[in-house]
């Protein structure tokens, strides 16, 4: 086995899990440390740097770092991390003497963004400090995007919402709101040196079942229904709504229906309970409103009677599962007429780019979507760059940030005639010591054995009655505090030097995991496979997705090898050390996506 390299960060972030599954890289362990110790606008400004969005994100954001916190392999939930990034929001102080100025002497470039959502605004907040003119186009008389028209403001509260766009419309940015953009060729022509564009799916999935062609209003697609309700065009629901689709649009559609008025909501769905791609909380909440889930059901026929609608007719289907765990549906034969007076189709969306003209060179794959570099999102058109759900379909806010700092290296090394791709900067990174005395760290490695704390939301009585009432009160000063000591800081890794340990197991004696492991290697053939080294480690079972961390040889010919996957960064190895050879070092990274040098 060969040592681990620990020359490059890539280790070392992988070993927090929560911060290498966000796309954008929070560092989740350093801003939930800051908030254990009430520095909530520090934890904010961690956060800014990186997701752009702490409050919003932090009620809406899809968590793609709870499922992979370690705290999960110690109990069965993870640290809410979401929501205390929201506490950092919603307890900061005034944070606008922070945020980056505009140079009044520009760098003589300008920049197009199309969309004003996440991506495209993400782009500005990287670009606009380093002196470009940032011209954005939005045909909505709002920013934001599909957190604005999507979104309902029970989630995600309007005044949240206009809060963190603001800070990057003030920084500079000359924006057009309400105009279109009908033809990317005109804009080439403007004299712009790169475009962004950052359209979204804007085009919802209609289901062209038998009677679809009958429709007079009683169907429409989930996000184009959920729009009208956000700018008002929608301000009532009928007394039944059905609601098609298994996803986080479908919970929207249903639960902001049952506020419109609707008594009898129904959501349903092909897939079982358990595989529908919306969010487990988001699930819950709709159900706990009072709103019925039928899993299993596939939609036939949009049924009307004398030309008048009348309910939609399913068949119950079996969802069986091959070796590889794909899903086929069975048919059951057994069928379902659920009447309605409304239908919402929230089966998935769509790019859409009717603007863009198909001779000018710029080229799109089978499915609609631009051919991009996906190393630094640039089409087949130099200076146009693509990011967000309009580069590759639907995902989530937090992707979306993620592709606006990816594109905006790409359009700043455009810009000044280098390469995107081949001198993209790399991430610099620092491992700093956190021992303050011969026992003492400066960050606390004591395991809280606290179970994970419930956000509190108003009653649910009173939420079905109010639209823009946000459910989710949040947590409180002390719930907060609380949760946050569960995080087991990830991020101060147990760093090992070979040249100073002695072996004398003291570490792998006081480790409360078994993960630490003195290792022999057999010297009468040289070298050990894999297998017969792997085979004395103490750990039960090794995790294939996650690295070891593999010594060189010490002076006895022995390997020490750490189990990364059930470290605890607890510390007693580094406490236990007598002389050094194990520490307790934080990992910090500059330019890991938004920095721009």
């Amino acid at each position: 086995m060969k040592p681990t390299d620990t020359s490059n960060y890539q280790h070392f972030l992988k070993v927090v899990d929560c911060q290498h599954a966000c796309p954008a890289h929070t560092p989740v362990p350093e801003y939930i440390r800051l908030i254990a110790e009430k520095r909530y606008t520090d934890a904010y400004m961690i956060n800014w740097q990186s997701n752009v969005f702490p409050g919003i994100l932090g009620r809406v954001c899809d968590r793609p770092c709870e499922p992979a916190c370690r705290r999960g392999r110690v109990e069965e939930k993870p640290v809410a991390i979401c929501r205390l990034k929201r506490v950092a929001a919603d307890y900061k102080e005034d944070i606008n003497r922070y945020i980056p100025t505009t140079p009044k002497q520009k760098n003589g470039k300008r920049i197009a963004l199309i969309g004003a959502g996440p991506a495209s605004l993400t782009v500005a907040r990287d670009l606009l400090p380093h002196g470009y003119d940032v011209v954005l186009y939005e045909r909505d008389d709002k920013a934001g995007g599909m957190m604005r028209s999507q979104i309902p403001a029970f989630r995600l509260p309007e005044t949240v919402l206009d809060e963190e766009l603001s800070y990057i419309l003030n920084m500079g940015v000359e924006a057009h709101f309400g105009e279109e953009i009908s033809s990317l060729k005109n804009l080439i022509d403007s004299n712009f040196d790169a475009i962004f564009i950052g359209t979204g799916a804007p085009q919802g999935r209609w289901l062209s079942i038998k009677g679809h062609d009958k429709n007079k209003g009683e169907i429409d697609t989930g996000i184009n229904w959920l729009s009208s309700v956000t700018f008002d065009h929608t301000t009532s629901a009928p007394k039944r709504v059905v609601v098609l689709g298994g996803g986080n649009t479908a919970m929207d559609c249903c639960r902001t229906a049952k506020r419109l008025g609707a008594e009898e909501v129904t959501v349903l769905v092909r897939s079982s309970f358990e595989a529908m791609k919306a969010s487990p909380w988001e699930k819950e909440d709709a159900q706990a409103e009072g709103i019925e889930i039928k899993p299993n059901y596939t939609p036939l026929e949009y049924v009307f009677e004398e030309d008048k609608f009348k309910g939609v007719l399913f068949e119950r289907v079996e969802s069986i599962y091959d070796a590889t765990g794909n899903r086929t549906l069975k048919e059951t034969g057994e069928t379902l007429l659920v009447e309605c007076d409304q239908v919402l189709v929230a089966v998935g969306q769509d790019t859409a780019f009717p603007w863009i003209e198909r001779d000018i060179g710029l080229r799109f794959n089978k499915w609609g979507q631009p051919a991009l570099n996906k190393a630094t999102l640039q089409s087949t058109i130099e200076n146009v760059f693509f990011g967000g759900d309009a580069a590759f379909g639907p995902e989530n806010i937090i992707s979306a940030v993620a592709n606006g700092h990816q594109a905006a290296i790409s359009m700043d090394l455009f810009c000044q005639n280098k390469n995107a791709e081949t001198e993209r900067p790399e991430s610099g990174f620092n491992l700093i010591s956190q021992k303050m005395g011969i026992h003492e760290w400066s960050f606390q490695s004591k395991i809280s054995q606290d179970k994970r704390k419930n956000v509190p939301h108003i009653e649910w009585e009173q939420a079905i009655k109010e639209l823009n009432t946000e459910v989710e009160l949040g947590f409180d000063e002390k719930l907060a505090l609380e949760e946050a000591h569960r995080c087991l800081n990830c991020d101060v890794h147990t760093v090992f030097t070979e040249s100073t340990c002695i072996e004398c197991s003291a570490c792998e004696d006081v480790c409360p995991m078994d993960c630490i492991n003195f290792v022999e290697v057999d010297e009468k053939q040289k070298t050990s496979t894999e297998q017969q080294i792997k085979s004395q480690l103490r750990v039960q079972e090794i995790n294939p997705n996650q690295d070891l961390l593999v010594s060189d040889k010490l002076k006895t010919g022995h390997l020490m090898i750490k189990d990364e996957d059930v470290c605890l960064h607890c510390g007693l190895c580094a406490e236990r050390c007598p002389t050094g050879a194990w520490d307790m070092k934080k990992l910090t990274l500059d330019n890991i996506g938004a920095t721009i040098k």
